[in-house]
């Protein structure tokens, strides 16, 4: 496959503190530490991608992340949890791009997620939150929330730039369309293991272009 742009990963924070200088005199509810926050989600996909979901441990975490355990509970009360945040803000960073066409849209959209389900943190994530999910209703809840519904936008943007475009093509459904896409990509790298390669992914445009008529 073509080479792709990985998604930025959130540089990890150095040396970052607990608290900013004096902050053991704050008041309750006082805005939390950004700095710390940052390098607690940087510190859990370092430590996904090099150990995995079942060697990473909430203490690792802390650990690289410079702060104290009891700093990294205030914040999320669990590994679940955590993980759930740290690639939410991965996903994020994915942002819609008017390539010109529905077609071209797509396919920058594609090779996104194929970059970003290509790190083995996000691989790793994915597949432990799955299993997580099945029996926790809130943890589902909240994967759903905070990563698949919000990434819906980039279906939704490219409807909205191919009407600017003044594009014959009406993209009817966005919310189902980012399901097949999003589910193709989730199926052929991580359940199937195989690659989506440059040939995969031509085949892949085909199809939805017949089912769009671009």
């Amino acid at each position: 496959m073509a080479p792709v742009t990985h998604a930025e990963d959130g540089t990890q924070v150095g040396g970052a503190h607990d608290e900013a200088p004096g902050a053991g005199n704050r008041p309750p509810g006082r805005p939390r530490s950004a700095d710390a926050d940052a390098a607690i989600l940087a510190a859990a996909r370092e430590l996904l991608a090099e150990r995995g979901w079942d060697a990473m441990t909430v203490g690792d975490v802390a650990a690289r992340a410079g702060v104290a355990k009891s700093t990294l509970y205030r914040r999320w009360p669990g590994k679940a949890e955590l993980v759930v945040d740290a690639m939410a803000q991965v996903f994020d960073w994915l942002t819609p791009i008017d390539a010109g066409s529905v077609r071209a849209d797509a396919e920058a959209v594609i090779r996104k997620l194929v970059a970003l389900w290509s790190r083995p943190e996000a691989q790793a994530a994915f597949l432990a939150l799955a299993a997580q999910s099945a029996r926790d209703p809130v943890l589902r809840a909240a994967v759903r929330e905070k990563i698949i519904d919000r990434q819906r936008r980039l279906v939704h943007a490219s409807a909205a730039m191919a009407a600017a475009r003044g594009e014959k093509v009406r993209i009817g459904d966005p919310e189902l369309l980012f399901d097949v896409i999003a589910g193709t990509v989730v199926q052929r790298l991580l359940i199937e293991g195989e690659p989506l390669d440059e040939g995969y992914l031509r085949r892949f445009l085909d199809l939805l272009g017949a089912a769009l008529h671009c």
